[in-house]
């Protein structure tokens, strides 16, 4: 028997795929070596603008006796960094038409900018202030790209299975930076006759800490930071190419809405709102109440070396248990809200003993060192971590807004709630127990908020289902 040939109408397959699924092309993704580097390199320049911002808290004593600054004048230093957000719509728009190489290259020029005005060594103290403050300002321009390209970046560059730790890493740096001056400015420069640096170093007469000597020291600081940024800059015109050859996923490759259809989008979505705030309010007070942290901890007796050493420990905490708490969301996939509502009741807990033991008086609680300590350091360990994974649900939620506008929005709200806090701090600064209450409210609003959420995960769906 000889075998026949078949028909035409026999070859016809017997399911027709549908219009949708015959025009879906094939994604071919790739994941490349290269993307540890371009992560290092944008982490270096959160590292570095953190630094930056932070410049001054940790030496308020020395700089006030080198270059006559008021209370006020270091507020506004520190000011100047949520200052930087209000053109936040501008850095969103360029990193949504440009890349990202464009936003960081704009932002490590604003850095460099403004690390060498505060560095040049004028003899006129009047003219060396307005210096040092616009390049304060320079610094906090940075912050917009710095603080919301994270999570662009992981999309960009990384796996679907290594995008929260990416972002974790991306987006904490910059608060590790600030944490570390805490440690670098102290060691560098001297703190006047007779009282503590931050690091618990006391100065005594037979030291020279004139103020020519602590005004040399605070330039190799100044002198140092520039250098750095310099080179860093160098590096990323170099080489900082905003995405790879091929995408690593299928999100990656997907078309985005358009900038003003993004922005009526997250505008026009309850659900996002709903996190925004969420995310917006406890990090917002918590930075602003980090920032007085020393007058918090005054009437608890504990000085302002153990409150600098409370904040780098909460703020280094918070940085090494939100990387590993991403790396467990990365393993877990489609867990965000359960880590979230676990972390926000862990913040509600520690807020709530830090408060009730700070008003020993009237509950009787123990206030010791330790308590404090522990409640202070917990609380930023909640708070702070849970900033990578807050980014990846407000990414999965908006789906297929970019990742650069969502984040830059809800950076600007949290960096608005800080500058609101610190604003209500001038006229109440006698007593500021209600920073506490502030602080425990906005936690519990915040695990109000997240338990009231209904989490989806349609960039997620996409990568695992759509690709296979």
């Amino acid at each position: 028997m000889g075998a026949i040939e078949s028909t035409e109408g026999e070859r016809e397959p017997l399911l027709v795929p549908t219009q949708t699924e015959s025009s879906i092309q094939p994604v071919y993704s790739r994941v490349y070596g290269r993307r540890w580097l371009v992560l290092t390199l944008f982490s270096l320049c959160g590292f570095m603008q953190g630094m930056v911002w932070n410049t001054w808290g940790p030496i308020q004593i020395s700089a006030k006796q080198a270059f006559n600054f008021s209370s006020t004048d270091i507020a506004v230093l520190v000011l100047w960094g949520p200052v930087g957000f209000l053109p936040w719509l501008l850095f969103m728009w360029l990193m949504d038409k440009k890349g990202l190489r464009a936003s960081l290259l704009l932002s490590a020029f604003f850095m460099m900018l403004g690390s060498a005005m505060r560095s040049v060594p004028v003899p006129d103290l009047l003219l060396r202030r307005w210096l040092i403050h616009g390049g304060q300002l320079l610094n906090g321009l940075a912050g917009p790209t710095i603080m919301s390209a994270g999570p662009l970046l992981s999309t960009t560059w990384f796996a679907p299975d290594q995008r929260a730790t990416a972002t974790a890493v991306a987006s904490l740096v910059c608060y590790l930076g600030s944490a570390c001056s805490f440690l670098i400015g102290p060691l560098l420069v001297p703190a006047p006759n007779g009282t503590a640096s931050a690091v618990g170093l006391v100065y005594s007469s037979t030291v020279s800490t004139d103020t020519n000597y602590i005004r040399e020291r605070i330039q190799l600081v100044l002198y140092s930071e520039f250098g750095m940024i310099a080179v860093l800059f160098s590096v990323v015109l170099l080489y900082f190419p905003s995405r790879p050859p091929m995408p690593p996923s299928v999100a990656a490759a997907s078309q985005r809405l358009s900038y003003r259809s993004s922005i009526c989008r997250l505008l026009s979505n309850v659900r996002f709102l709903m996190i925004a705030l969420a995310y917006s309010v406890p990090t917002g007070v918590i930075a602003g109440w980090s920032g007085v942290l020393d007058m918090i901890l005054t009437p608890a007796n504990i000085n302002q070396v153990d409150a600098g050493w409370v904040g780098f420990w909460s703020t280094v905490g918070g940085c090494v248990f939100g990387v590993a708490m991403a790396r467990f969301a990365d393993s877990i996939r489609g867990m965000l809200k359960l880590i979230l509502v676990l972390m926000l009741a862990g913040a509600c807990l520690s807020a709530t003993w830090f408060t009730l033991t700070c008003l020993t008086r009237l509950t009787h609680l123990p206030s010791t060192k330790a308590t404090l300590y522990t409640s202070c350091i917990l609380l930023g360990v909640f708070i702070n971590s849970s900033v990578p994974i807050f980014f990846e649900l407000f990414i999965e939620t908006v789906y297929p807004v970019p990742e650069g506008i969502t984040c830059g929005v809800v950076t600007f709200l949290g960096n608005l709630f800080t500058g609101l806090l610190l604003f209500f701090l001038t006229f109440y600064f006698t007593d500021t127990s209600w920073l506490n209450w502030c602080l425990t409210g906005s936690c519990v609003f915040s695990l109000i908020l997240i338990l009231m959420f209904r989490e989806s995960y349609d960039r997620l769906y996409l990568d695992v289902f759509v690709s296979v």
